[in-house]
């Protein structure tokens, strides 16, 4: 008798304990692509992050990049820390609204809080050069060609 009366209080136990379970396993399936929030709307599952954006210097202009291109400041380009070479992005300017569609073609920025930094050209439509670093949002449009 005491077995099974142990039995039964180890039943019950456990199946209480299912749905915490289950509720945890898809818990954990959830996807951390989505950095940031907020700003203006992204296609459902689309990168984003929000954080510091700058432009590149002009003695950089003519320099080779990570992914062996040259620099050209009157390209739509940026460098990013961890999105594959290739990637188009759009960068908005939280401050004021406006956005550039640039592609990836570099690491950086290497400052803490900064997420990319844009050509001058992009910059310009920007309206970031005489501010030098503004807050934005940047947001995957086209993924590199080759990944996901």
């Amino acid at each position: 008798m005491y077995l099974r009366a142990t039995f039964l209080r180890i039943g019950l136990w456990g199946i209480r304990l299912v749905p915490l379970l289950v509720l945890a396993l898809l818990a954990s399936c959830n996807s951390s692509r989505n950095v940031g929030h907020g700003g203006p709307a992204a296609p459902r599952g689309a990168y984003t992050q929000k954080g510091l954006g700058s432009y590149y210097a002009n003695k950089f202009a003519g320099r080779a990049t990570a992914s062996g291109s040259t620099y050209r400041p009157g390209e739509m380009t940026a460098a990013h820390n961890t999105l594959p070479f290739g990637t188009v992005i759009r960068v908005t300017n939280t401050r004021n609204g406006r956005s550039v569609d640039v592609t990836v073609t570099d690491r950086g920025p290497h400052t803490k809080g900064y997420i990319v930094d844009v050509s001058r050209r992009a910059a310009v439509q920007l309206d970031i050069i005489e501010a030098g670093v503004v807050p934005v949002l940047v947001t995957v449009i086209k993924p590199a060609d080759g990944s996901r």
